[in-house]
């Protein structure tokens, strides 16, 4: 088994290339249980950066993570995020208190704005240093921003410590290579890559199955190790189940061969321009 790569972030922390994400955790009371035990599967397999947000089932997934981590917190690299409409200095702390409640947990090693909202960068700026003087987190970032709004960021007092941009990338979502990801890595600002197999919309390609066919995989891991294939870059796929976490971590047993990349190319063309930054 290839072992997961190290991303290491301004602060000195190290986290694996490869995590898990729980978008979509914690809405079924039935599939909770299953839930727990693909996000433990991940931890014994190395995946210990676990990513999740207040938004997610209205705190559910967050409460899925805090049963999959307890007595394991040291184990774990745990990211939560503040909605936009709490990012205030004094909603940003508060929306902070309440997912370490959820959570289970003294601390949270990431905590990240989803999105941009109406409050300004530099409340929620001020508001995250606070948390990190307090220990609540160790470190914070952003997600969803853009060009233009890292680049305000990065004016704010204490803006350039900033960890992490979480933004949308897969092979159909190739926007941020034109502009955003070669400025985010020149920086030393790692991007961590959410849905990066767009949700399985992709997984049909008939470039990417015949990759896939090649190797002797999923397409879904071929997607995977296409994101992966850049160092600097974080992927954060969700799996329900313990046999898809272990397919998902076998992605890094793949390496794409320069023909591979040139279909992918050819069928996912990169990007000749600015194009406005894709969310879901």
């Amino acid at each position: 088994m290839t072992q997961i790569p190290l991303v290491r972030l301004r602060n000195g922390d190290q986290v694996p290339a490869l995590g898990q994400g729980t978008w979509n955790m914690g809405e079924s009371a039935a599939q909770a249980a299953a839930e727990v035990k693909a996000l433990q599967a991940g931890m014994e397999l190395g995946m210990t950066l676990i990513d999740t947000a207040e938004m997610y089932a209205d705190g559910g997934a967050e409460r899925i993570v805090g049963r999959a981590i307890a007595g394991r917190r040291d184990e774990v690299y745990v990211v939560s995020k503040v909605l936009p409409h709490n990012a205030s200095r004094r909603g940003t702390i508060a929306a902070c208190e309440a997912s370490l409640k959820r959570l289970g947990t003294d601390r949270l090693d990431l905590y990240l704005l989803h999105w941009r909202g109406s409050h300004p960068l530099s409340a929620t700026v001020e508001a995250m240093q606070a948390l990190v003087a307090q220990g609540k987190i160790r470190g914070w970032g952003v997600s969803n921003l853009d060009t233009d709004d890292i680049d305000e960021l990065l004016e704010e007092d204490n803006g350039g410590q900033c960890l992490t941009n979480q933004v949308l990338y897969n092979l159909s979502r190739r926007g941020i290579e034109y502009d955003l990801l070669p400025e985010s890595l020149e920086r030393g600002v790692p991007i961590m890559a959410y849905s990066p197999i767009e949700q399985g919309r992709i997984l049909k390609n008939t470039a990417l199955s015949a990759i896939a066919q090649r190797h002797g995989v999923t397409p879904a891991q071929v997607a995977l190790a296409w994101v992966l294939r850049q160092p600097g870059v974080i992927a954060i796929p969700k799996a329900s189940d313990k046999e898809h976490v272990r397919q998902n971590r076998a992605c890094l047993d793949i390496t794409l061969a320069g023909t591979d990349l040139k279909e992918l190319d050819a069928a996912f063309p990169p990007p000749r321009r600015k194009q406005p930054l894709a969310m879901l």
